[in-house]
């Protein structure tokens, strides 16, 4: 991600309309040199990413120079996430899209579904895909075919005020690692010391982001806790999200609503301004603290893990690369896709925008050149990151799981999860049901 921002879905509008785009012609939009590839983007040039794409772009053109030439046409989103997705959706109809296009992890499979992805295996026997991190490579598989190559990855951790911290006497050697994370227990007893010496939420999980943060952010408790929220194949939610496991998983995060640890009225920058110990959020909350709130001395700690089985589990998924159906191009589109991928072009889109490498060899280079807080996100990635599931019918199922997590946090109206599990459950049922017509 680097963004929260990038919460918004069109996969049901790119299924009904690409599937009605066909016998119009080949319109694309491209220039008509051989060689030469348009690519759209969902952000602005003058953006910390548009600048790191542009260098990304220039060191493309000039290795291929001769032979492929890549022009990007910057469409920037607006905040409700229109304007990127309302373009690439009039060129499905219209069958004009480019040559590449960008589109955000979850939308996969509703992309490739509608034909208006194209896979990319078998141009990728040279792009040393065992080096790309695991969960860029499940967010970008759709029935066991890889069409989308994300060209950034994103994480979340516990951040944590260490002035509180010590004022609270929580040592060092008592926080966890990635080596030894806290279980949910640890981090109860933890936040109930802060808590009870600040009096005050000990951590704002971010329970009031009615919006795509909470399925990316609390999948992970469901993971770490043996649980799932579909099956394998995505055919199924009813028995996986309204399982035993998950149903554990929805009581703890209730139970720290119940308990006072978090709060669904959280203050407006609470931990930025010092008035929460904790927060939970994404590497994107770094350039925000560093460049505004100085005078926090922060660091950043693992996910909480379920006592029973103690397995860390992060959440990840970010904007993807993908080279679409209508391309006469596709040597050059290809290729364009391995090169903003590699692991320089990596390194640059890191730098540039303060987002996560989607290499190993990405991270072996950048961990002595990044913050703490960084290196922490980008090797919680590295052996416990975890893609959302690709499904079709993302958005509805999104959206009915981020209702189950405002249902059970208004513990008061909704005590028992495993009724609020089995009806969020026949909801995302019947939103996977409804996509395979």
């Amino acid at each position: 991600m680097k963004s929260r921002k990038s919460w918004k879905y069109v996969a049901l509008a790119v299924t009904a309309l690409a599937l009605g785009a066909c016998g119009k012609g080949d319109q694309s939009a491209k220039s008509g040199n051989p060689g030469d590839i348009k690519v759209w983007v969902q952000f602005s040039d003058e953006t910390a990413e548009g600048k790191a794409w542009k260098e990304i772009i220039d060191g493309f053109n000039k290795e291929y120079e001769g032979q492929y030439k890549a022009v990007t046409e910057f469409i920037p989103r607006s905040g409700s996430g229109g304007g990127y997705e309302d373009k690439v959706n009039a060129a499905v109809t219209t069958n004009t899209l480019p040559d590449v296009i960008t589109l955000d992890g979850p939308n996969t499979a509703a992309y490739a579904k509608s034909q208006v992805i194209a896979p990319l295996d078998e141009y990728l026997d040279d792009a040393d895909m065992d080096d790309v991190l695991d969960s860029i490579k499940q967010q970008g598989t759709y029935d066991g075919k890889f069409y989308a190559f994300g060209y950034s990855e994103s994480n979340v951790g516990v951040y944590y005020n260490k002035k509180m911290f010590a004022e609270a006497g929580i040592a060092d050697n008592e926080l966890p690692t990635l080596e030894n994370p806290w279980t949910w227990s640890e981090f109860e007893e933890i936040s109930k010391k802060l808590k009870d010496k600040f009096a005050t939420p000990a951590i704002d999980l971010q329970l009031a982001s009615h919006d795509e943060m909470a399925t990316y952010a609390y999948t992970p408790f469901i993971w770490s806790n043996g649980g799932e929220v579909v099956n394998e194949d995505g055919s199924e939610a009813e028995g996986y999200f309204n399982s035993d496991k998950t149903v554990e998983s929805l009581e703890f995060i209730q139970n720290l609503v119940k308990e006072g640890i978090t709060t669904i009225t959280p203050i407006e920058k609470g931990f930025e301004t010092g008035k929460y110990p904790m927060l939970l959020s994404g590497s994107w909350t770094m350039a925000d603290l560093d460049e505004n709130y100085q005078e926090i001395e922060y660091g950043i700690l693992p996910y909480p893990v379920s006592d029973t089985t103690q397995k860390l589990v992060s959440p990840t998924g970010s904007w993807q690369l993908a080279m679409t159906t209508k391309t006469t191009e596709k040597e050059a589109a290809a290729a364009l896709v391995k090169y903003a991928t590699s692991t320089e072009s990596s390194r640059i889109m890191s730098l540039g925008n303060s987002v996560l490498p989607i290499r190993n060899s990405t991270i072996e280079i950048l961990k002595e050149e990044v913050s703490e807080g960084m290196r922490i996100l980008m090797e919680q990635n590295q052996v416990s990151g975890r893609a959302r599931p690709v499904l079709v019918a993302y958005p509805q199922f999104s959206r009915a799981f981020q209702q189950a997590i405002q249902d059970i946090s208004y513990f008061k109206e909704n005590p028992d999860v495993q009724k609020v599990a089995d009806a969020r459950a026949k909801e995302m049922q019947q939103a996977i049901e409804n996509s395979k017509r």
